[in-house]
């Protein structure tokens, strides 16, 4: 038994096909379904949802297996009748938009979409074991029981104060365990809840029953993990009701991830328990549940996987691999283990040595990772080509067609050497600078498509050369920016932000070239960046860089204004100490025709104003009269002089003249 994968918003969905193990089934973080062959570890099916991008998967949940006669109606064949194989059929996805997508592996299509059955996200899908029934929790705090036949709810209720983040049904098909923070369960009969337990801290995302005996025996027993808790917790369901707090604990070095189990059918029977953990390593354990357990229980194996070197391939340091997924095989040594990318699993069916309890498996993951997809798959076809069959081309002989220069020269380079070139030589020969010339350019002048700047950003993005990264964003034409931007895969997406918000905590001169960037990278793929669970983790630092620029901007803004006032005040001082020649030409010159005239219109045209100024004026006028005038006072003086001295007054003073008095 099995927990499907994807009961947490923060991981992605991944799992195992029931039984057989003969599919993974993966969403990724461009939204699609894969889902790929263990037996040949190549991709045997993929399916991309009509919302892949605004309503993400955030939760897979494989149906039970069917039968060759329970599946899709279909006549058989008389040689067919007897091979009644059973195999994974039915895959159940949960979606951010409330809908439940039923994909079908054996049709490669879709199935069928139940949707209006709730109002937010659905956290947990689980099928019925029996019946055609499925199970959806979601973040509106209810739980939804659909018909499959109907494709409609047969009834809804709410489970919970808050959201409703997994579920798991037992394996008799009676009772239906649900989780938010507590975990109730349930009578599916009756719609009442049967238990309630203390369960977690944090929100539980992780919920399995870990073995199959009724519940009035004492032994039923469940599993449950939460976010951010290292710790898995068994509980039991006792008839006395005395069963609120957890019997056993199994230590983890982080949350869990992925849970596969075999269950245990009697007591002397033990559980074997495989976890992966969100840190990427795998923990076994084997454990005979058969009461409480004081102490926490450590794995009894431990498996981490690594790679050989680094990026390069060039280091002799191991990388360590993250570990997606784990399935636990009949014997106890095999595993099935999924390790990797999300978009391209490593699957390997690995013999480990469990009585170590650590264990380090090396690979050569550069070496594996080859993308190999079935015929069938493939909507490419290979044409059967006779070897007397001559293919005519353009520009060879024979062949009227119009050659164009670039043409040729690309097939020149395809025809000359099958050796692929190397990223440096390719960037050896693209010239990034900006073409100089008259309006159509410069002629032969090599410039970069904008499939290439695409092509070039992906790689160096992923492989993290600051060259090449230097290359691309050095462009500052929007309409490039724009179209490389869109081009680009979901994927790479957040790498770029993140090197985005990188480069513009650096220089100023390259924050306003990558600005550039980040506005096409939100203008284009908003819609992507809505739907992550973890966007205000991840694009944090950047909105608090942002708000601390800004804010720095208004006092930047008045101390430039008050700089511009004071150079200006300087400039104009300079400028006034400065002065020139000064033109001492007169610009109006007025003569005087006669003075009769100027008498004339004088008197009539000043204003009446003092007695003084009339006679100022008059003088002014009468120059020579005066002249007469003065000189005859004068004359007058001399002669008074004259007889004051023959009288002897001259002589006296003012006192003396009082004293003779």
């Amino acid at each position: 038994m099995a927990a499907d994968g994807g009961t947490s918003s923060l991981v992605l969905p991944c799992a195992f096909s029931p039984k057989s193990r003969q599919y993974l089934a993966v969403c990724a973080q461009d939204g699609r379904l894969r889902i790929w062959d263990t037996d040949s570890k190549a991709l045997h099916q993929e399916y991309v949802p009509s919302a892949h991008l605004s309503a993400t998967c955030t939760c897979i949940a494989w149906g039970p297996c069917r039968t060759a006669k329970e599946g899709p109606q279909r006549k058989k064949r008389k040689s067919e009748a007897g091979q009644a194989v059973e195999r994974a059929d039915l895959l159940a996805l949960g979606t951010a938009a409330g809908t439940v997508i039923i994909y079908s592996t054996v049709k490669g299509a879709l199935h069928s979409t139940l949707d209006g059955g709730h109002s937010g996200g659905v956290n947990s899908v689980r099928w019925h074991p029996v019946e055609a029934l499925l199970y959806s929790g979601s973040e509106d705090t209810h739980i939804a029981e659909w018909d499959l036949q109907t494709g409609k709810t047969r009834c809804k209720w709410k489970a919970d104060r808050g959201p409703v983040t997994s579920l798991c049904v037992s394996p008799d098909g009676r009772l239906l365990l649900s989780a938010g923070q507590t975990i109730k369960m349930w009578d599916l009969e009756t719609k009442e809840v049967y238990r309630r337990f203390t369960g977690h801290s944090t929100a539980v995302t992780t919920l399995c029953f870990a073995t199959t005996r009724p519940p009035d025996s004492d032994g039923l027993y469940f599993l449950s993990g939460a976010a951010h808790d290292r710790l898995l917790s068994v509980w039991q369901v006792r008839s006395d009701g005395k069963d609120k707090n957890a019997v056993v604990s199994f230590t983890l070095t982080d949350a869990p991830q992925h849970i596969d189990l075999i269950s245990s059918d009697s007591k002397e029977e033990a559980v074997r328990l495989a976890v992966v953990c969100k840190d990427g390593q795998l923990h076994l354990f084997e454990h005979f549940l058969n009461g409480p357990c004081k102490k926490p229980l450590s794995p009894s194996c431990s498996v981490l996987v690594s790679g050989v070197g680094g990026q390069g391939g060039n280091g002799d340091t191991p990388v360590p691999v993250p570990l997606l997924a784990a399935a636990l095989g009949t014997d106890k040594q095999g595993l099935l283990l999924a390790y990797g990318n999300h978009l391209q699993p490593v699957i390997e069916k690995a013999a480990v040595n469990t009585a170590e309890r650590h264990v380090c498996l090396v690979r050569d993951i550069q070496a594996t990772l080859t993308l190999s997809m079935d015929t069938a798959v493939s909507k490419v076809k290979t044409p059967v080509v006779n070897a007397n069959v001559k293919v005519l081309a353009p520009g060879l002989p024979g062949h009227q067609a119009p050659v164009k220069a670039g043409r040729v020269e690309s097939q020149k380079r395809k025809t000359g050497s099958n050796t692929e070139m190397s990223i440096e030589e390719r960037l050896g020969e693209i010239d990034l600078s900006p073409v100089s010339g008259g309006k159509g350019g410069q002629k032969g002048a090599p410039s970069l498509q904008t499939d290439s700047y695409a092509v070039l950003l992906v790689q160096g993005l992923e492989s993290k050369d600051s060259q090449i990264l230097n290359k691309v964003f050095q462009t500052r034409k929007e309409m490039l920016i724009k179209k490389t931007v869109a081009r680009l895969p979901i994927p790479a997406v957040l790498p770029l932000v993140e090197e985005l918000t990188k480069r513009i905590q650096g220089h100023p001169y390259s924050a306003a070239l990558m600005v550039r960037w980040l506005k096409a990278v939100l203008l284009q793929h908003t819609s992507y960046l809505s739907t992550l669970p973890d966007l205000v983790s991840q694009l944090g630092v950047l909105y608090h860089m942002i708000e601390g620029r800004v804010k720095m901007l208004q006092k930047l803004t008045r101390l430039h204004g008050k700089l511009y006032l004071l150079m200006t005040q300087v400039a104009a001082g300079e400028s006034v100490h400065t002065v020139t020649d000064v033109d001492h030409t007169a610009k109006l010159v007025y003569e005087e025709e006669s003075s009769d005239e100027e008498e004339g219109s004088g008197d009539e045209g000043l204003p009446e104003e003092d007695s003084d100024n009339w006679e100022e004026e008059e003088g002014m006028e009468d120059e020579p009269s005066n002249r007469e005038h003065k000189a005859e006072e004068e004359e007058k003086d001399e002669e008074m002089n004259d007889e004051s001295k023959v009288n002897g007054d001259s002589d006296l003073d003012p006192e003396n003249e009082s004293e003779e008095e």
